[in-house]
């Protein structure tokens, strides 16, 4: 099929309009049209087809024989469109969100506060997809991703949600705390990250630690990580909400505590793509982010 050889949407929109209501002024209200744009664009339907499609009798719009069968054709195919849209709307009303967003983010930040969510919004189901992997959220079916960086992607519009916050914590009595600001105080230390945590590379490098040229032991989840670091193995980063916690159980202690200066946690979605659901969703996102 080449699309260069059908005329515009718009007129053949106004075209079947005309016919099935009997008029251009009745055809524009229910485009949201005057009724010279409707006549306009009819004519130029004509033109472009080279046929005559209406004719008038008194205030009667009458279509030739060839109208009618386009007419016809046209109201199939909108009603075959409208069907077809109206039913994707309905599967995608009654499917749960799908939520991508990294595994420490998931733990420290959104599922502590999930539950009041579900709890205000029961006919609402939240499918979450904790993952390092940067996904594409049409291709991938994803509603809304929630990603730490900058902000500035290429083909989603996206909107800070909370700053990053990160706490170097080690067991109890097992390394100075960090007085000066300076971090190049903990080189040499045994450093323990989670699998795959990029914000955590990227937010100490923003404090002079090249990770890459440190002890390192890497686990998969940041619970093996803080369960390590209680033992008395080493220090690591963690979100200060999983690291204030540990503190007020006398589990572990702060060392050092800042903001990332240049980068945070951002809510992501496709341009346009707003279902109630998602809309619903994302505000609950930024009031708990200000609370």
């Amino acid at each position: 099929m080449d699309w260069r050889d059908i005329p515009p949407l718009s007129s053949l929109r106004a075209f079947e309009a005309a016919v099935r209501t009997g008029s251009f002024s009745a055809a524009g209200r229910e485009l949201n049209v005057t009724h010279a744009a409707i006549s306009q664009h009819v004519r130029g339907l004509e033109g472009r087809l080279g046929a005559e499609l209406l004719t008038r009798d008194g205030l009667r719009l009458i279509p030739t024989d060839e109208g009618k069968a386009l007419a016809e054709a046209l109201t199939e195919g909108f009603g075959q469109i409208v069907g077809a849209v109206s039913a994707m709307l309905t599967s995608t009303a009654q499917r749960p969100l799908r939520v991508s967003l990294t595994p420490s983010f998931a733990e420290a930040w959104l599922m502590p506060r999930l539950g009041a969510f579900w709890a205000a919004h029961p006919d609402i189901p939240v499918e979450l997809a904790p993952s390092c992997d940067v996904v594409d959220l049409l291709r991938d079916g994803f509603d809304v991703a929630i990603r730490y960086g900058n902000g500035d992607w290429p083909g989603v519009e996206s909107v800070p949600l909370v700053s990053s916050q990160y706490a170097i914590v080690a067991a109890p009595g097992h390394y100075q705390a960090v007085t000066t600001g300076d971090l190049t105080e903990l080189k040499g230390a045994h450093w323990m990250l989670e699998f795959l945590w990029p914000e955590a590379e990227r937010w100490l490098g923003e404090y002079g630690i090249d990770i890459s040229k440190e002890r390192l032991t890497v686990l998969g989840t940041i619970s093996l990580v803080i369960q390590a670091v209680r033992q008395g193995h080493g220090i690591t980063i963690a979100p200060t909400t999983i690291a204030e916690r540990e503190v007020a159980a006398g589990t572990l202690e702060i060392l050092f505590k800042a903001r990332a200066e240049s980068s945070g946690y951002h809510i992501a979605t496709r341009p346009g793509a707003e279902s109630p659901a998602l809309r619903k969703f994302t505000r609950w996102l930024l009031s708990e982010a200000e609370t």
